[in-house]
């Protein structure tokens, strides 16, 4: 397994195990994670902060140069919110564990020049199936239903 996938499931985990959503993002530069983050948005009470968001928020200020030769990972695809940021950043790729659960832009964000890679990784859907069955409330509040 990717070694850098395996970090977001990680990061995926702990939101899990904090009583969040289990979706866990890291941002990686030159071959080195350089952010990592997890949905917090039920352990913060916030809107916002979705793994990507939060993986960007713990980056930190960086250059935009630096975000034009990073590669972001997530558990699961992006939805409009993150994938608007990844776009504004100008992050080239973004390597998706999955999106058979849900299904952000992807058709936008590759249109926009951007590579997606979707692995499908079998622990990344389990990791979801699970939880949408044991908290289908907070998943519809979580995308938005």
């Amino acid at each position: 397994m990717d070694v850098f996938l395996q970090a977001a499931i990680e990061e995926a985990k702990k939101g899990l195990a904090e009583g969040g959503i289990p979706i866990g993002s890291v941002l990686v530069l030159d071959g080195k994670i350089i952010g990592r983050g997890h949905n917090q948005r039920v352990q913060h009470g916030s809107v916002i902060h979705h793994a990507e968001m939060n993986c960007l928020e713990n980056t930190g200020r960086l250059k935009a140069s630096i975000y034009q030769r990073c590669i972001l990972y997530s558990t699961l695809s992006p939805c409009p919110m993150c994938s608007g940021a990844a776009l504004l950043y100008k992050i080239p790729r973004i390597v998706i564990g999955e999106n058979m659960t849900f299904q952000g832009p992807e058709a936008y964000v590759r249109s926009q020049g951007v590579q997606v890679e979707v692995l499908q990784d079998p622990a990344c859907i389990q990791l979801m199936k699970d939880f949408i069955a044991a908290k289908p409330e907070l998943w519809n509040e979580d995308i938005g239903v």
